[in-house]
């Protein structure tokens, strides 16, 4: 049961508004942050993670020139995207692990529009982290691209840099 701090009348647990009152309930069902790290992740948002800069390559990039820039700029995920810089797909280092395999030699010369992950899952930088982390776990995957009002990607975020942000957050014990 939910009690309105307004008029302390009971409420079911979920309502929007308390029943007798109509005063707005929604903030006292939210999970409330107990550890710094836990503050972090309610409260922070993308934006605070500093989305690096993506890598972009136009739909008809050979796979082979995509890996090999991957690999100089040490990067696990590239965006593929118009002339406007609007995403199109992104084509990670998993996908190269479990779309290419053994193949790559056969396949390097093919545009990485025909292996890269269509579509995908995007984010604002106003979202926040504990959002990102939970499309993340749901999803699968380890990168997001970041997207500005105007569906331009702007940046990648990655649970590598999550995970960096998170252990900052967290008391030295």
């Amino acid at each position: 049961m939910l009690i309105c701090p307004a008029c302390g009348c009971e409420n079911l647990e979920g309502a929007d508004a308390c029943e007798q009152c109509q005063a707005p309930l929604t903030e006292l069902s939210l999970p409330q942050a107990t550890t710094p790290v836990e503050r972090a992740l309610l409260h922070d948002r993308i934006e605070i993670l500093k989305p690096r800069p993506p890598v972009c390559f136009p739909p008809e990039s050979p796979i082979g020139e995509v890996l090999r820039r991957m690999i100089a700029e040490r990067v696990g995920c590239a965006a593929i995207v118009d002339d406007q810089q609007r995403l199109l797909g992104i084509f990670t280092e998993r996908d190269a692990l479990l779309r290419l395999n053994v193949d790559v030699d056969r396949l390097r010369h093919k545009p990485v529009s025909s292996v890269m992950t269509s579509n995908p899952t995007t984010l604002r930088a106003r979202d926040k982290i504990a959002f990102a982390l939970h499309r993340m776990n749901v999803g699968g995957f380890r990168h997001v691209p970041i997207i500005d009002d105007n569906s331009r990607l702007v940046g990648v975020i990655s649970i590598r840099g999550i995970l960096a942000y998170l252990t900052e957050q967290s008391p030295v014990g």
